[in-house]
C-alpha cells in the first residue's frame, strides 16, 4: 500500500523537474547586453542612464544621405598604364610594317601609327567606365603622382570600340581603312586608363569616416531614455552605440553571473507550480491520472521547444508559431477550462522570447479565447479550418489595435506580420494530424473518433445488424435513450451514444440465445439454468475479445465490460433457485464478470439497457406503468450496489429517471384507431 503513494509522488516530481529543466536548458540566451526595441515605438524598459561617455553618431537615415552625397561627388582614382600603351603601339607598328601586301605608302603607315598614339594619349578606358562617363556620372578622374592628387576631365576618354570607330573616321583613305581591317587593329586595342580599386576604396572609406564622425557625446550619468519614451532614429543610434561599447568593455555580459539563470529557473518553477496547483485543486482527476498529467506536461514542454526553434530559425518565428494548437488539443481530449489555463502557461513561458512581451501576451490571449470558443466540439475537419480562419482574424485585429493605439495610425502596420499570421493559421490545421498521434501515444479518444465509430457502416456494427438484427435495434434504442439522459446531466453525449452501439457486440457469437433475436425457438429450453447463464453472461467477454481484435478504444471497451457490472443474470438465477429451494445457491455462475460502472456514462448505459429491455415486455404502456418500471429497475440497481463506484449524484439519478420515462412514453404512445369504411358508403363512392 505504501508503494503506490511513493510512485504517485515520484512521477509527478519527475515530470515537474524534467520539463522545467529542459525548458530552462534550451531557453534562448545571449552573452551580449541587448535591448529589444523598434524605432517609432515606446521604450519598454526602465530608465537607462549612461554608465560611461557615449559618442552620438548620425542616425541611419542621415548616414544614408551622407553616403549618397559622398558617392555622388567622389572622384575615383585611376592609373595610366604606360607600359601597356607602349607595347601595343610597338606591336602594331611591327605588324603594320610587315604587311607589305596592303598597298599603302610609308607616309600612310606613319599617319596610322600617329593617330593610334594620339588616341592612347587621350586615354582608352573599359566599357563600364565609359558608360558612366557618357551618363554624366564620372565627369572627372583622379590620378595620384608623387602623393599629389591631380584631377583630370574624362570627356576625351574613349572605350576600345569607340577608339576604333574614331580611327576609322579620321583615316578617310580607303587603303588605310583596308589596312586597319587587314591588320585586325580591333583585336590589339586595350584600355590604358584603369581604375585603382584599392586606393579608391581606401579614400572612400576615409571620406565616410570623416563625414560620420561623432556629432556629440552623452556624458556618464546622463539620461539616455526612460520607460514610455518613443525610440527616435537618434535614440536608436545611441542605444546601438551603447550596446556595442558595453559589449566591448564586458560591462553588459551579465549572463556570466548566475543571477539571470536563477531568475529563469524561478520563473519556470512559479508557472508550473501554478499549473500543478490548478490541476490539484480544480481538476484532481487529471492530476491523479498518470496518463493525463504526462500528456499535459509533455505537450507544453515539446511545444515550448518548438517555439524556441521557430524563433531561432525565422525572423518572425514567435508569430509564426501556432500557440493555439495547445489549447485545441487540450480542449479536444480534456475540457475548455484546462485548455485555457494550459494556453496561459504556454504563452507566459514563451513571452520571454518576444521583443514586446505585453503585446505578445495580448494577441495570444485573444487568439486562445477565440480558438476555445469556436471549437467547443470537434466532429468535422471543416470546424478546424473555420477555427484557423477565426484565429487569423483575431491575430490581425489585435495587431492593428496595438499599432493604432501606440502609433496613432494604421499606416505603420507591416505586411510581413500579417503573412506570419497566415502561416500560423495554416500550421493550426496540422492539429488534426497531431490529434491522431496523441490518441495513439496516450490512448485518448477524441470526439472525431467517436463520430467515426458510431457510423453504422462500421464493419463490426454492420456484422451486428446482419447477424443479430434484434440486438442491433435494441442497441440503437438504448443509444437514443442514454444519449438523451447524458445531455440532461452534462455527461459525454457522443461517448454514450457510441458506447451503447457496441455494448452488446458479444452476442454476435450466439445470436439465437438472446430473446430479441429468437423466432419462436428458444435454445435455452434444452439447457439447464447454469449453462444458459454461462452463455448469456459470456457475451461480455466475447464482446471484449471482438473489441480488442477491432482495436476499439478503451473508453468503448469499458461500456462492454461495465454495462452489466457484477450483477446477476436474474432470470436464470431465479429459475435455478425455484428449482432447488432447499439448496444454498452460489451466485457466482450466474454473475457477470464486471466491473461495476466507473463513470457517469457507463452507469447511464446500464440503466438504459435494463429499462429499454424491460419495457419491451410491458403490456401496459401508460405513463404510470412506465414511471413505475423505470423507478423499480434503477432503484433496484442502486440497492444492489451496482452504481456505488459511479460519480452519479442523486440529482443526476432523478433527472435520468425523468428523461427515461418521458422518452419511453414517446416511444410507446397510443395511436388513433383509423375507422373502417362501411360497405354502403363504399358502394356509393364507386358510383
Amino acid at each position: 500500500m505504501k508503494s503506490l503513494p511513493s510512485r504517485y509522488l515520484s512521477l509527478r516530481a519527475l515530470l515537474f523537474i524534467v520539463v522545467v529543466g529542459v525548458i530552462v536548458y534550451f531557453l534562448p540566451r545571449t552573452d551580449e547586453n541587448h535591448y529589444a526595441f523598434e524605432e517609432g515605438r515606446p521604450w519598454s524598459y526602465a530608465l537607462l542612464t549612461a554608465p560611461f561617455d557615449i559618442p552620438i553618431h548620425l542616425d541611419s537615415l542621415s548616414v544614408m544621405r551622407v553616403k549618397d552625397s559622398i558617392d555622388a561627388n567622389f572622384e575615383p582614382v585611376f592609373t595610366r598604364d604606360i607600359a601597356t600603351e607602349k607595347t601595343i603601339i610597338s606591336d602594331y607598328t611591327t605588324r603594320l610594317n610587315s604587311a607589305t601586301e596592303l598597298g599603302i605608302t610609308p607616309a600612310q603607315r606613319n599617319q596610322i601609327i600617329k593617330e593610334i598614339r594620339r588616341v592612347y594619349e587621350n586615354g582608352i578606358v573599359d566599357r563600364d567606365t565609359y558608360a558612366r562617363i557618357v551618363a554624366g556620372k564620372l565627369p572627372a578622374a583622379r590620378f595620384i603622382h608623387d602623393n599629389v592628387a591631380i584631377t583630370m576631365p574624362t570627356g576625351q576618354y574613349l572605350s576600345v570600340f569607340r577608339a576604333y570607330e574614331h580611327l576609322d573616321s579620321v583615316l578617310r583613305d580607303r587603303g588605310m581603312h583596308q589596312a586597319l581591317s587587314a591588320t585586325k587593329l580591333s583585336e590589339i586595342l586595350q584600355p590604358n586608363i584603369r581604375i585603382d580599386t584599392t586606393t579608391t576604396r581606401r579614400l572612400l572609406d576615409e571620406s565616410y569616416q570623416k563625414a560620420m564622425a561623432p556629432i556629440g557625446v552623452i556624458q556618464q550619468g546622463e539620461r539616455i531614455i526612460d520607460k514610455g519614451d518613443i525610440v527616435t532614429s537618434r535614440l536608436a543610434t545611441v542605444l546601438r552605440t551603447y550596446e556595442e561599447i558595453a559589449n566591448e568593455r564586458g560591462k553588459g555580459t551579465i549572463s556570466q553571473h548566475y543571477y539571470p539563470l536563477a531568475g529563469q529557473i524561478l520563473y519556470m518553477l512559479i508557472l508550473f507550480a501554478a499549473l500543478y496547483g490548478y490541476l490539484y485543486i480544480f481538476r484532481r482527476d487529471y492530476f491523479d491520472n498518470d496518463r493525463t498529467l504526462t500528456f499535459i506536461m509533455t505537450l507544453i514542454g515539446l511545444f515550448t521547444l518548438f517555439a524556441f526553434a521557430m524563433q531561432a530559425g525565422f525572423r518572425m518565428g514567435i508569430y509564426i508559431t501556432p500557440f493555439t494548437v495547445v489549447p485545441i488539443l487540450v480542449l479536444i481530449f480534456l475540457d475548455s477550462r484546462t485548455a485555457y489555463f494550459c494556453h496561459l502557461i504556454q504563452v507566459l513561458i514563451c513571452a520571454i522570447l518576444a521583443s514586446f512581451s505585453l503585446e505578445f501576451i495580448f494577441m495570444q490571449f485573444i487568439a486562445g479565447v477565440v480558438a476555445i470558443d469556436s471549437l467547443k466540439d470537434l466532429s468535422r475537419r471543416s470546424q478546424l479550418i473555420r477555427t484557423a480562419a477565426f484565429i487569423f482574424l483575431a491575430y490581425a485585429l489585435s495587431y492593428v489595435a496595438i499599432e493604432v493605439m501606440q502609433s496613432g495610425t494604421i499606416a505603420k502596420t507591416q505586411g510581413r506580420v500579417f503573412g506570419s499570421f497566415g502561416i500560423n493559421a495554416i500550421l493550426i490545421s496540422f492539429s488534426y494530424v497531431l490529434m491522431f498521434l496523441v490518441e495513439r501515444v496516450f490512448g485518448f479518444t477524441s470526439r472525431v473518433t467517436l463520430v467515426e465509430l458510431s457510423d453504422i457502416n462500421n464493419p463490426l456494427l454492420r456484422e451486428l445488424s446482419e447477424e443479430c438484427p434484434g440486438t442491433f435495434n435494441h442497441s440503437m434504442a438504448v443509444s437514443n435513450l442514454a444519449s438523451a439522459a447524458a445531455s440532461r446531466i452534462g455527461a459525454n453525449v457522443q461517448l454514450v451514444r457510441t458506447g451503447a452501439l457496441y455494448h452488446d457486440i458479444g452476442k454476435i457469437k450466439n445470436p439465437a440465445f438472446y430473446t430479441e433475436n429468437q423466432h419462436g425457438v428458444n435454445p435455452h429450453d434444452a439447457l439447464d439454468a447454469i449453462q444458459s447463464a454461462r452463455i448469456v453472461t459470456g457475451h461480455v467477454n466475447e464482446g471484449l475479445a471482438l473489441a480488442e481484435k477491432a482495436k476499439l478504444p478503451k473508453m468503448i471497451r469499458n461500456f462492454i465490460t461495465e454495462h452489466h457490472g457484477a450483477g446477476r443474470a436474474k432470470y436464470f438465477f431465479t429459475t435455478y433457485c425455484n428449482a432447488h429451494p432447499d439448496e444454498d445457491v452460489d451466485p457466482t455462475p450466474f454473475s457477470y464478470p464486471g466491473p461495476n460502472p466507473q463513470s457517469k456514462e457507463t452507469s447511464l448505459l446500464m440503466m438504459a439497457d435494463s429499462v429499454e429491455a424491460a419495457s419491451r415486455s410491458m403490456a401496459d404502456h401508460s405513463p404510470e406503468a412506465i414511471a413505475t418500471l423505470v423507478n423499480k429497475i434503477i432503484d433496484g440497481q442502486i440497492a444492489d450496489g451496482l452504481h456505488n463506484e459511479s460519480p452519479l449524484s442523486f440529482r443526476d439519478v432523478q433527472s435520468i429517471k425523468e428523461v427515461f420515462a418521458q422518452r419511453l412514453r414517446t416511444m410507446y404512445h397510443s395511436r388513433i384507431s383509423y375507422p373502417e369504411l362501411k360497405k354502403d358508403n363504399a358502394d356509393s363512392a364507386e358510383q
